[in-house]
């Protein structure tokens, strides 16, 4: 069974870059579609961007499109999120999340806290 287990997260300045990693273990990982999602204090999570099995199809959220850009390592069992142009409405704690249609299994990651101070 997979879990995913993530890191990258961090305190940065308004306009720097931070990449977030998201391993999974086990031996299904290429069979997850997997997505980014985050939660700001006060407010609902919400998603930030999703890849297909292949990484062939992605989505983004409006807020965070020409900025942020997910992809997928499936021999390596790792998803990503590159961030750029950081701004302080980014500021939350980020989750990867995957998804395994035939079965209807979905894996949470524990969380990871970006700040983006001003």
């Amino acid at each position: 069974q997979v879990q995913m287990v993530q890191s990258g997260g961090g305190l940065v300045h308004t306009g720097d870059s931070l990449t977030l990693s998201c391993a999974g273990s086990g031996r299904t990982f290429s069979r997850y579609v997997m997505g980014w999602f985050r939660q700001a204090p006060g407010k609902e999570r919400e998603v930030v961007a999703a890849i297909s099995w292949n990484g062939a199809n992605t989505y983004y959220a409006d807020s965070v499109k020409g900025r942020f850009t997910i992809s997928r390592d499936n021999a390596r069992n790792t998803v990503y999120l590159q961030m750029s142009s950081l701004k302080p409405e980014d500021t939350a704690v980020y989750y990867c999340r995957g998804y395994r249609v035939d079965l209807n299994r979905e894996v949470w990651g524990q969380g990871t806290l970006v700040t983006v101070s001003s």
